[in-house]
């Protein structure tokens, strides 16, 4: 249950040392009441106290981490029904499923195909994150070799799935190290399923007929001594996996049902015929609410709406989507080719880029650093000023790579050209078109 803030303000040391940023330990206490704060943040914090209060203001959506290396990824942790409250943190998961009895070359064959689908956005590596290898026929070989070879030869983490411990325990083996998710524990093989689980240190899935059962085994199997842990409803038709969904969040949130404070995963896979439709249940999990969600293949066309849906999801509202400060090279510039300068704001390098990569005419885009300011807001915020404008193009390293000195400015930063002119003097200052759409035809007329 969460502790209030004068509750916490009495486990804290009271010093009002101001370290964690805030002047006395009363708002510190306050601000990790509400969420605002982490207890981290103070250092002086005794050991004990620091038990009782990370207890108390962990997040109701327990966050399990599936997987290492470079895709290892977390799943739950959130804090809030509606991403309008506050932020949601850890992305859907996304997974393909693949048979235990699948030759040795197909496995091979997919796993290269699906790590090439990876896609640029927003100055982010977009790509999905797991392969869910599922026991077919019973036999502990094969499920262990094929979770060796994606273990082994692929980025990809895995979801080992299988309802037969002896099954489970050949795939651990083979692939444990890459710290898989197990799927999963039923009300027939729990204790077993909980003990495997617990030696070898691994997250498990708990399958369950419905919503109610299902809060059961998950209180037997944290009475075991299991955290972490994926929560499955069973529920295998769109509109009830749909409901269970929202049941499971508001449960763990609203009424604070530690049972039920865990991530959830859901299987378009099962629930329809062709990858289309999966496409559509997978979109509709991602918005409400599985942590992780199997479809039965990755396809480019199916594959890039779900990474962009959960991309807009999961991106904080409360920070501007940015690209890195510096140079980006458009249709291949040379020495002579025009250079243009803007904000990193997202939305404005996507919009800008596009029209000049419409023009045919290969240029130089500087992207300025105004922490996720349009053009028009940072000018006035002060975050695009002349000065700054153009000690950014001194250091850009753009002067090595051009032969003239033509800068194009946008054109609702024309104020700052006289400022622009004093940093860099031997500069011509060239006001752009104030709508993006006017780009082709400028670079075209200045070509």
């Amino acid at each position: 249950m969460a502790l209030t803030g004068i509750q916490i303000f009495k486990l804290l040391p009271k010093t009002n040392c101001k370290e964690c940023g805030v002047p006395t330990c009363l708002a510190f206490a306050m601000n990790l009441a509400s969420g605002k704060a982490e207890l981290d943040a103070c250092p002086y914090v005794s050991d004990e106290a620091r038990e009782q209060l990370a207890e108390a203001s962990a997040p109701p959506i327990r966050p399990v981490v599936v997987g290492k290396g470079v895709r290892k990824a977390t799943s739950g942790g959130e804090t809030v029904q509606y991403r309008h409250e506050k932020t949601f943190y850890n992305q859907s998961l996304l997974a393909a499923l693949v048979p235990s009895d699948i030759l040795p070359d197909d496995l091979g064959a997919k796993l290269k195909s699906w790590n090439a689908l990876q896609f640029e956005r927003v100055g982010l590596n977009l790509r999905p994150e797991l392969v869910a290898l599922k026991d077919v026929n019973g036999d502990a070989s094969a499920f262990s070799a094929a979770a060796k070879q994606i273990a082994e030869t692929s980025e990809f983490n895995i979801i080992l799935m299988t309802e037969n411990v002896d099954v489970m325990k050949a795939g651990i083996e083979a692939a444990g190290f890459k710290r898989p998710l197990m799927y999963a524990a039923t009300a027939g093989n729990a204790d077993a399923m909980g003990e495997l689980a617990k030696e070898n240190n691994l997250p498990l899935a708990i399958k369950a007929e419905n919503v109610e059962s299902l809060g059961a085994l998950s209180e037997k199997l944290t009475g075991m001594g299991l955290k972490d842990l994926v929560l499955d409803p069973g529920s295998r038709e769109p509109k009830q996996s749909n409901s269970d969904m929202i049941a499971i969040r508001r449960s763990a949130l609203k009424d604070s049902n530690r049972a039920m404070g865990f991530p959830t995963i859901t299987f378009p896979c099962e629930m329809a015929s062709n990858l289309d439709f999966e496409t559509m249940l997978a979109a509709m999990h991602i918005a409400k609410y599985s942590g992780i969600v199997v479809i039965s293949d990755f396809a480019g066309e199916s594959l890039f709406p779900l990474l962009l849906e959960r991309l807009n999801i999961f991106t904080d509202p409360q920070r501007p989507m940015t690209v890195t400060e510096g140079i980006y090279e458009i249709g291949n510039p040379d020495e002579n080719s025009p250079v243009l300068v803007t904000t990193n704001f997202a939305l404005t390098y996507f919009i800008v880029s596009g029209e000049i990569e419409g023009s045919r005419v290969p240029s130089w885009l500087l992207i300025k650093d105004s922490e996720g300011l349009s053009v028009l807001t940072a000018w006035a915020a002060g975050k695009f000023a002349g000065d700054d404008v153009g000690m950014f193009i001194k250091k850009s390293g753009i002067m090595d790579k051009v032969k003239h000195k033509d800068l194009v400015i946008p054109g609702y930063a024309a104020a700052i050209v006289g400022d622009v002119e004093e940093e860099l003097p031997d500069w011509n200052i060239i006001v752009g078109p104030r709508e993006a759409a006017h780009i082709p035809g400028f670079l075209k007329e200045k070509k």
